[in-house]
């Protein structure tokens, strides 16, 4: 079991990176703990900027440095920086195109007891409705890792969100197939197609190993780019399945589900279900407590599925 969290193989890989590329910029807003980014301040201290508790000045302070040519990455829980600072998103960082990643750390229901206030449970969908703004949700530590050092390559503006606890190695370090933009293939199958993204990718393909036992074949894709969306890896897939399950963190409307069904209904018209947080006040408790809760955990999604198809 990997005991590193997604938001400290972050921190690694800028901490690697830094120590060549002075124009690499964190900033956090009080949360230098809980983006595991506390490393990265006293290893570098002027590439580290502490806001305080004020998302808004957050994004906005990164804005302007991406405008002097820095590579920033700025960090606040998912909770707050995808809806307090979110019109500096959209202007600041979208509208006027600057190379800021924004990291949305302790995403979904990552802080359990804290309740509504600390879930983000929206977040995809408000950030992917900004034109101009790319939406990634890592599965694991692995992937983590080599989605970051690909985004240091380039100069666009991104949201990507991690969650707070440790989860379970998908990949290994010597076999994590990526490709930027592209989902990852995790399983074949014909009979059901799994799409999941972040935390739900491990128990999607746990679920596809469940369904085996029972005769249907899933093919699982981990789609951690969620805008863009990659439609050729979906639509090659879907139209080999009877039915397409989404897997999600968030709330049933605008996310992965909602993008996957309206790439699927126009394309190749079929069952298409999404398995995601109620449309409600979600229950408090630990992540896997909310997750066995409503059935985000393998069983229920290896039950739900057989539902699809045999409904």
């Amino acid at each position: 079991m990997n005991k590193i969290p997604n938001r400290a193989a972050i921190c690694e890989v800028l901490m690697e990176q830094a120590k060549t590329d002075k124009d690499i910029i964190v900033l956090c807003s009080d949360s230098r703990g809980s983006a595991s980014l506390t490393p990265f301040a006293n290893a570098f201290p002027k590439q580290f900027v502490e806001v305080g508790i004020a998302e808004q000045n957050l994004v906005g302070i990164s804005a302007g440095l991406a405008k002097t040519g820095k590579k920033v990455f700025c960090a606040s829980p998912a909770s707050f920086l995808s809806t307090r600072s979110y019109e500096q998103a959209k202007v600041d960082v979208a509208y006027s195109n600057t190379n800021v990643k924004l990291i949305g750390i302790s995403g979904g229901i990552s802080y359990g007891a804290l309740g509504m206030s600390h879930h983000s449970a929206q977040d995809i969908a408000a950030m992917s409705a900004i034109p101009n703004m790319r939406v990634y949700l890592p599965s694991d530590r692995h992937q983590t890792r080599k989605l970051v050092e690909a985004l240091l390559q380039d100069e666009q503006g991104a949201y990507i969100r991690v969650g707070r606890n440790p989860v379970e190695d998908i990949y290994t370090e010597d076999n994590c197939p990526f490709v930027m933009d592209k989902a990852t293939v995790l399983a074949e199958g014909t009979d059901v197609l799994l799409v999941a993204c972040g935390e739900m990718v491990r128990p999607a393909l746990e679920a596809a190993r469940l369904l085996k036992k029972d005769g249907v074949s899933a093919a699982v894709l981990d789609m951690y780019c969620v805008k863009p969306l990659d439609t050729e890896t979906l639509l090659r897939y879907a139209e080999q399945v009877k039915a397409v399950v989404t897997v999600e963190e968030h709330a049933p409307t605008g996310g992965l589900g909602s993008m996957v069904s309206q790439v699927v209904a126009a394309n190749c018209p079929k069952k298409c279900v999404n398995l995601a947080l109620p449309d409600a006040l979600v229950i408090t408790g630990t992540s896997q407590e909310v997750f066995d809760y409503y059935g985000l955990n393998a069983e229920g999604i290896a039950q739900r599925s057989a539902e699809v198809l045999h409904g």
